[in-house]
């Protein structure tokens, strides 16, 4: 594809008038005749283009579905024996596990904790769901069932059963890595 540019006369010819910087000369005679631009068409770029757009339009729509998660999902109260034992059938039927957190009001370490590990519970939001136990506030007999004797205790139940369980007594944020080590083995090992 080409494009013939004519120029006029007045392009042809500098005028001095217009700017003392640029002296009066005749444009040579080659500009006299038509000049002819070749276009070039570039298919692998416009490709390349589109795919780019496309790529940023998934990023966008992604994105969008971040934006659309919670930051965080409050840990659901376990308040009596018969409540836990309701919450592991469910997730028995479901084929779900879940998580417990035993903790207690007294305890700063629990209380520190809380809110690190809402924000892993949004994380594996809804396929994995989290509670918490007050150990002060059910009977010592569902304490005793789960095996907890420190504080904060997270456990990893599936099929009724304690899979695996995670004593927080040291940096919130390493407790936090193991609960998520612990959740991804288990997705590993229940698949």
């Amino acid at each position: 594809m080409s494009e013939i540019v004519n120029l006029s006369e007045s392009l042809r010819t500098l005028n001095p008038k217009i700017s003392a910087l640029v002296p009066g000369h005749q444009v040579s005679s080659f500009l006299s005749r038509p000049i002819q631009f070749k276009f070039l068409s570039f298919p692998e770029k416009i490709s390349l283009v589109a795919e780019r757009i496309r790529a940023i339009d998934a990023r966008k729509q992604d994105m969008q579905e971040l934006d659309n998660s919670p930051v965080s999902v409050e840990l659901g109260p376990i308040c009596s024996e018969s409540h836990f034992d309701q919450v592991m059938e469910e997730a028995q039927k479901l084929g779900e596990s879940v998580v417990i957190v035993w903790m207690a009001a007294w305890c700063r370490k629990c209380i520190y904790l809380k809110p690190k590990l809402e924000k892993l519970a949004a994380e594996f939001y809804p396929r994995l769901r989290f509670y918490h136990v007050d150990v002060n506030s059910v009977p010592y007999r569902l304490v005793s069932r789960a095996g907890v004797t420190k504080m904060p205790t997270i456990q990893l139940w599936r099929d009724g059963q304690k899979q695996a369980e995670v004593i927080g007594g040291h940096k919130a944020h390493l407790v936090v890595n193991e609960v998520r080590e612990m959740i991804e083995n288990d997705s590993i090992s229940s698949s």
